[in-house]
């Protein structure tokens, strides 16, 4: 499909890998007799995603330039890597202040971490860097001091550093081939008492032989890897375990390969250093990971056979594993299929978000109310997450903020009055078709160890539960309650807790590869998916000037050139604030530096329109009144270089109404930017029978990559054969709705009926209302049909499916309204199978899954003017269902895509919805109106 639909995706780039290795580059220890110290080589980072939604957002982060995308890894690197001899000589004639280092060395992995590594364990301060690439050669001018900010004269120091910097960059590495898995074999100094070379030498040829080979995906090696796991992961019998103890098993043994895919890929990027996409998200709706992992590493069938074998149904097993649901609505699943489409481009992505104990609640229905319960999606464990322990970072909130003076300057200092540990949990994302695989970090909140010892010593036993308890709260609940004080707290304290994590790891990550701060924004771009991760630019601003001392307006240029703003809401009203009270006592240093961003803002402004107070005072960061406020969609506005809309039309309503005081001084920043989906997952995945239907007409399965080889199906469209085909695999997965069905309601229900599907968030703008007012009407004339006109109904089963918030009256009124129709429907004998109205609890993405390809016409009926984008409406549509909608968001674009004749136009227009409220006290509903309020 073409740009302009939603089901956008990018085309493919090549495989990252063209085929496996594990080739590392990383330099070898540092031993010199100068200094004890001994300094460790980077780490390897592994992760890896798939690619599944419109990504042409990406091609604004990156510069729209190929080279963002990763090349093609050689087949045949160097068997060993020798550096150029390096050359190390110093100035302290050309500054004042400090000592200039000359560098001159090989262009290699990690060059300028060895250079910051050596001199940081030498006590050598780094005051700035130069550095230029001269024919495949690094020349580097650092300027330095000693450790207490004074040049170093010492000619024993210089010579120090000088053998310390030549022996760490003129030590050889030794490099496998690609196709064993490669360790850096580190040469020891003679100087210390280290292992031998033939030690060294032999260790290293043992852990070759041992870790030479992938892991293999023959029916038998599968069935040896899911049978270990049973016996060592689950500590079960392999004679005899459940199919939820099968499941665990499968899902460690699929695990494995990503791991190897995601370590590749990592120290891929590692080498390659590309500038990165960080995807900042508080919402991720991942649903099940088994059936799309193993479709997306392409062993499905041999885990199918390998399962089958040992007396297990592969479908069963995938019905054992939990959703996922750190999410809730479109814009959490989006960031999952983002993550799929990330991956499966090639892309060097990461994503970063929260892990929530309880994801979106349960849904249960008693007496037809919804009543809600805590979803404990971790009590059984997740499989798929690997617990960074070792990877945590302090975040703090409330305390004081106090001045000091640090080198004759004067600076803020934040005197935190708590503070918690954010532990990350890595989970690899796979793309399809390639061996790329990206990281989804994901941040639980844990006591600080400090405050807790400082309690269990002063035997406050009480007070260290507490705070532990209090910190875990943070990553506890998804979208907390915010009528009250302590719901606002919250979620203002899980806004600062994940980007404050985060940054902190992607600066720990470019400083270790970079000296240069300025070099921020040409390797790291940071992407703001809608206003919840907003505090990441307060936040980056006090890292730079607060903690690496960087001037404030050097540091504003910075932040600038680094965030790009997604924003999903449509009315201005809809937008979030956050109480400055509120920040102040939980943020107080992040108030100030909202204040001085404004502050700084609107004396540009000023300057460009004039004493303007009206205009001033609508774009202001700071919204004045009873209650004063920060807005939070402004200060991404000034902070990002591109503020996208999620479709043309929200796009539009954004340059005209929302956001038309900010788009007339920066037109440029605007762009549009239609969401998508994954057709792996809602079409290759969840639709298997149409998926091999289409693959067989097109001759290639290439459009599971490629959405745009589908418009070849407009040359089969008038065969028979194809229709028939495409018939059959719909009948199947309306059967197997069918038979859901009838497990969770009791309900059968015919599959030679249309099924008529109404499935989102429960909300008086998506009209569920209205689609029971419509029930009730057709249910009303069949039971005024005579019996010859009843022959002429087409039967129908209508499913509604969504969860209301907890706190929204309105919504549950409406479940409770849609039992109570269905109940009076379904158990009268003059209608029988004409007309079926069934509630689906509890929906999600799998269970999305099940009802989307079963669909023969779906409602997307939102009031024109109040859906940004919406992306339920594609993945229907993919799938083959019939469209009945507004003209809003996405759906404008579908239509102009494939007809309006294809589909069902519904409702007033956008232009037409003002004027009819204008004239609602006027309006005179129609009589079958007034009849079917009547009668119920």
């Amino acid at each position: 499909m073409s740009s302009s639909a939603n089901a956008v995706t990018l085309k493919p780039a090549p495989s990252l890998h063209s085929s496996k290795f594990r080739v590392q580059g990383s330099p070898p220890l540092l031993h010199w007799a100068g200094f004890n110290g001994l300094l460790s080589n980077p780490s390897i980072y592994g992760g890896s995603t798939k690619l599944s939604v419109s990504c042409m957002a990406l091609k604004n982060i990156f510069g729209g330039a190929a080279g963002s995308k990763p090349a093609k890894t050689e087949k045949k690197p160097r068997k060993t890597s020798v550096p150029l001899p390096a050359t190390v000589t110093f100035d302290n004639e050309s500054s004042d202040e400090n000592t200039i280092l000359i560098i001159t060395a090989e262009n290699r992995t990690a060059v300028l971490q060895i250079i910051t590594r050596v001199l940081r364990a030498m006590g050598v301060q780094i005051s700035k860097a130069n550095v230029n690439l001269d024919k495949g050669s690094v020349v580097e001018k650092i300027f330095v001091t000693d450790s207490d900010g004074s040049k170093i004269n010492d000619p024993q120091s210089l010579d120090n550093i000088q053998q310390a910097l030549r022996e760490a960059l003129n030590e050889p590495i030794r490099v496998l081939d690609p196709k064993t898995r490669g360790l850096v074999i580190k040469p020891q100094s003679r100087d210390l008492d280290f292992e031998s070379s033939d030690q060294v030498k032999a260790k290293a040829e043992v852990l070759f032989n041992l870790m030479d080979q992938y892991l293999k995906n023959d029916v038998v090696s599968i069935q040896k890897d899911v049978l270990d796991h049973v016996e060592y992961t689950v500590a079960s019998s392999r004679f005899n375990f459940s199919d939820f103890e099968a499941y665990q098993a499968t899902a460690h043994s699929v695990r494995d390969r990503l791991i190897e895919s995601w370590n590749d890929t990592h120290q891929y990027f590692r080498e390659k250093d590309p500038k990165r996409l960080f995807f900042l998200s508080l919402e991720f709706l991942m649903g099940r990971s088994l059936s799309n992992s193993i479709y997306n590493l392409g062993i499905k069938d041999q885990y199918a056979e390998a399962l089958k074998q040992l007396g297990f149904d592969l479908e069963t097993l995938v019905e054992q594993e939990g959703d996922a649901a750190l999410g809730n609505g479109g814009l959490a699943r989006l960031s999952a299929c983002l993550m799929d489409s990330l991956a499966t481009l090639d892309l060097p992505a990461w994503g970063y978000g929260l892990r929530y104990q309880y994801g979106l609640f349960r849904q249960v229905i008693i007496d037809g109310f919804q009543r809600e319960q805590p979803d404990y999606w971790l009590n059984f464990g997740n499989p798929w997450e690997i617990e960074r322990a070792h990877v945590t970072y302090p975040v703090k909130f409330y305390g004081k903020v106090e001045e000091v003076v640090h080198n004759g300057k004067r600076q803020k200092r934040w005197i935190p009055g708590e503070m918690v540990e954010a532990v990350a949990y890595d989970n690899p994302i796979p793309g399809y078709g390639t061996g790329n695989t990206i990281n989804l970090r994901l941040w639980a909140a844990k006591p600080s160890g400090e405050y807790d010892l400082e309690s269990f010593n002063t035997g406050d036993y009480i007070n260290a539960i507490i705070n532990k308890q209090r910190a875990e709260t943070i990553s506890s609940f998804l979208l907390p309650d915010d009528r009250s004080y302590q719901g606002k707290e919250l979620h203002l304290k899980q806004q600062y807790f994940f980007v404050s994590a985060s940054l902190q790891d992607i600066m720990r990550r470019f400083k270790g590869f970079h000296i240069n701060i300025d070099d921020f924004p040409k390797k790291v771009a940071l992407q703001l998916n809608d206003t919840q991760p907003s505090l990441a630019v307060p936040e980056l601003m006090r890292m730079l000037v607060d903690e690496e001392n960087v001037e404030w307006s050097r540091a504003w240029e910075i932040v600038k050139k680094v965030f790009s703003f997604t924003n999903h809401t449509v009315l201005s009203e809809a937008l979030e604030k956050i109480p400055v009270e509120l920040l102040g006592s939980v943020l107080p240093r992040h108030l100030q530096i909202i204040y001085d961003i404004n502050y700084f803002f609107l004396e540009d402004l000023r300057k460009r329109m004039g004493s303007d107070y009206a205009r001033l005072a609508r774009m202001s960061i700071i919204e004045e009144g009873a209650v004063k406020c920060v807005r939070m969609a402004t200060l991404s506005i000034v902070a990002s270089n591109n503020v996208i809309g999620v479709s043309q039309f929200h796009s539009e309503i954004l340059r005209t109404k929302v956001f038309t005081d900010f788009y007339d001084i920066w037109p440029h920043k605007f762009q549009s930017k239609t969401n998508g989906v994954s057709q792996r997952r809602w079409l290759a995945v969840g639709n298997p029978g149409l998926r091999d239907v289409i693959t067989k007409w097109l001759g290639t399965d290439a459009w599971i990559k490629d959405l745009d080889l589908l418009c070849g199906l407009r040359d089969h469209a008038d065969n028979p054969e194809l229709q028939n085909e495409w018939r059959k695999a719909h009948r199947m997965n309306k059967s197997r709705l069918a038979q859901y069905i009838e497990e969770i309601s009791g309900l059968k229900v015919s599959i030679d009926a249309m099924f008529d599907v109404h499935v989102k968030r429960i909300h008086e703008y998506k009209r569920q209302y209205l689609n029971i007012l419509s029930i009730i009407h057709r249910y009303d004339c069949i039971k005024n049909m005579t019996s010859e006109e009843r022959k002429k109904v087409v039967p129908r089963v209508c499913l509604v499916g969504g969860k209301a918030a907890p706190g929204y009256e309105i919504a549950k009124k409406i479940i409770k309204l849609i039992h109570a129709v269905g109940g009076k429907i379904n158990n009268d004998p003059d209608i029988g199978n004409l007309l079926k109205l069934v509630f689906v609890p509890d929906y999600n993405v799998s269970v999305a899954e099940l009802i989307i390809p079963a669909s023969d016409v779906s409602q997307h009926i939102s009031t024109a003017g109040h859906e940004a984008s919406g992306t339920s409406n594609m993945k229907f549509l993919m799938n083959g269902c019939l469209i009945l909608g507004t003209l809003d968001g996405a759906t404008t674009e579908i239509a102009e895509e494939i007809g309006e004749e294809n589909m069902f136009i519904f409702g007033a227009k956008v232009h037409e919805v003002p004027k009819l409220r204008a004239q609602r006290h006027d309006f005179q509903p129609p009589r079958e109106f007034r009849r079917v309020i009547s009668r119920w």
